[in-house]
């Protein structure tokens, strides 16, 4: 048994009625749907026609949201329904990072995630859910899409569907009967404040910000930098929804034939009277760029004149990144000096060890009180380590924190004591490790956010291990000039080289070409959109290209330490820019 949905567009009139039956059916607060209507308009008059798809969860076979969960509060049934207990949930928003179709959001009455959950209750006592019974159109199909009696299943055998985001290799199991791009892939139309009947609701307008307005010159070019693959040769035809492509320049509606023209006034699938010398002519045969093929596939004026507010939008906020920033200060500034000590670089100190172990555990508990002050549900944060769902790296990585936390205060203890064994290079070494968990787990976390395209890069890892060298040099020259001279030699190598490598793997990761447009857009709006300045200028600019600078040109310690803060600055700015920016993509 594996439950789905198909949604067959052909009847869809747009009514709203499932969206009712939904939020009556579980009686959701105002201002938070579980499934809703998305309207796009397409053309100039009069070759024009709307669009309707009913957007909501995917129920996966190979669920994001179920992995990332630390608790599961998220879990797949056997007869393949996503379900959902938020008696369990501690509101860490994870699950809406890690899901790709926005079908997430925070329940502003329970603090607690929420989502379509197949209306289970009612599949459980052998009815459909509530938005199948009360859909006017019999446009929502659900049922078992193994069983070939269902209607469901004969649907899908039969017609051709198409699924959101299938490149996820999430398995998604909301299928749709003539779904149009437009509508299923969120990039190509931009959202307004303002919509058909209603106000956009949106995060940063209930915050008083302003959300970035949608630039389709910049969307086309990000489109054409992917490595997205598009028809070259769709604009010389009809477009896939009957309507025509030319955007009404052409003699579409020459003939008197009514057979040529479409219902929305375009012309008909298949027709052969589009006025055209190639129609197998591509960018290459018209002399078109790459860039100017993406602007006009996505300037057939889709409009995107109803929907509702985007509930994942930064929906990790200060908290996150100020969090990566603290825990990368943590294992830096034991790491070093451990590392240094291991291999006999530096003399050994159990007065060094100490304080670096003191320093760390400061930021440490600064790292634990941030993320439980993310959380919706912050008196439930133990329950990541009393009901831990192993598949999910937050669970990892509280354990990999707690066992760090464990092993300093053993080691502060020992200093206290006088006992020579923390600097014995077998527990220093062990200590670094730990260290470097602390600093690389949350890599792993990321990439399991599979709504965030830009965080998929697989040189995450090495790069937070980086910032926490970075981190480590910075706050090993503060020690130097605390009196651990030392430190100060090897902490301006140490520090330099962080820089560097820092550099390369931020241009690898942001300056270079992406596999997907979303990867690129969110890209583009950190090297030059709203996320230029605090990028330019505070995490290249301080955190990278003064450091180093500063520390060509001298090496006495105070130099050094003030090289080490810029840097530290600069850490800060781009993990601002690194966390937010992807968050603020439309994934609905």
């Amino acid at each position: 048994m594996n439950y789905g949905f198909v949604i067959d567009n052909r009847r869809c009139i747009g009514c709203h009625a499932c969206t009712v039956a939904c939020k009556a059916e579980h009686d959701d607060p105002i201002g938070v749907n579980k499934t809703w209507v998305k309207y796009i308009e397409k053309g100039e008059f009069p070759n024009t026609n709307r669009n309707f798809s009913v957007m909501r969860c995917n129920h996966c076979d190979d669920s994001p949201c179920t992995d990332v969960c630390p608790v599961t509060a998220l879990w797949e049934r056997e007869d393949g329904i996503v379900d959902f207990d938020p008696e369990r949930c501690i509101g860490c928003k994870a699950c809406m990072q890690g899901c790709p179709y926005d079908a997430l959001y925070i329940d502003p009455e329970t603090s607690t995630a929420a989502k379509c959950n197949y209306c289970s209750h009612r599949v459980d006592t052998g009815r459909e859910p509530a938005c199948v019974t009360v859909c006017p159109e019999d446009a929502i199909i659900a049922g078992d899409m193994e069983n070939n009696d269902t209607e469901i299943a004969e649907t899908i055998s039969r017609q051709e569907v198409q699924a959101r985001k299938p490149e996820k290799g999430t398995e998604p199991k909301l299928f749709y009967v003539d779904g149009d791009e437009a509508s299923t892939t969120p990039g190509t139309t931009g959202r307004a404040d303002h919509y058909m009947w209603s106000d956009a609701p949106h995060q940063t307008e209930i915050q008083g910000g302003e959300r970035e307005d949608f630039d389709l010159q910049r969307a086309a070019e990000s489109l054409a930098e992917s490595n997205v693959s598009f028809d070259e040769s769709a604009a010389d035809g009809p477009r896939a929804d009957g309507g025509c492509a030319c955007g009404g320049n052409c003699q579409c509606q020459r003939d008197d034939d009514d057979s040529t023209i479409a219902s929305d006034g375009g012309v008909a699938a298949g027709s052969a009277t589009h006025d055209t010398a190639d129609d197998s002519g591509g960018s290459e045969r018209t002399g078109r760029s790459r860039t100017e093929r993406a602007y006009e596939l996505l300037h057939e004026e889709a409009e995107r004149v109803y929907d509702v507010g985007e509930d994942h939008y930064k929906s990790w906020g200060w908290e996150v990144y100020a969090y990566t920033w603290t825990k990368s200060i943590s294992a830096g500034v034991f790491l070093l000096p451990a590392l240094l000590m291991a291999f006999g670089l530096i003399e050994p100190s159990t007065t060094l060890v100490g304080i670096s172990s003191a320093i760390s555990m400061v930021f440490l508990g600064l790292t634990g009180v941030l993320l439980i002050a993310d959380l919706e549900q912050p008196a439930r944060f133990h329950w990541v380590l009393l009901r831990p769902n192993w598949k999910s790296w937050l669970v990892k990585g509280a354990y990999i924190i707690t066992a760090f936390g464990g092993f300093l205060a053993l080691m502060v203890a020992g200093w206290v004591l006088g006992l020579d064994v923390i600097v014995n290079p077998a527990v220093l070494l062990v200590g670094s490790a730990l260290a470097t968990a602390t600093a690389v787990y949350t890599a792993f976390l990321f990439s399991q956010s599979k709504g965030r395209d830009l965080w998929q890069s697989p040189a995450m890892p090495i790069h937070m291990f980086t910032q926490a060298v970075v981190a480590g040099g910075a706050a090993t020259a503060l020690l130097g000039l605390g009196g651990f001279d030392g430190l100060v030699g090897p902490s301006r190598l140490v520090l330099a080289g962080g820089l560097l490598t820092h550099t390369v793997l931020v241009a690898s990761e942001i300056l270079t070409p992406h596999q997907t447009a979303d990867a690129e857009e969110a890209a583009a709006r950190i090297t030059r959109g709203e996320f230029a300045r605090p990028f330019w200028l505070g995490a290249i600019g301080v955190g990278i290209a003064v450091p180093l600078v500063i520390l060509a040109a001298s090496g006495i310690s105070a130099a050094i330490a003030g090289a080490g803060l810029l840097a530290l600055a600069g850490l800060f700015a781009f993990e601002y820019c690194w966390i937010t920016a992807p968050q603020t993509i439309s994934l609905a």
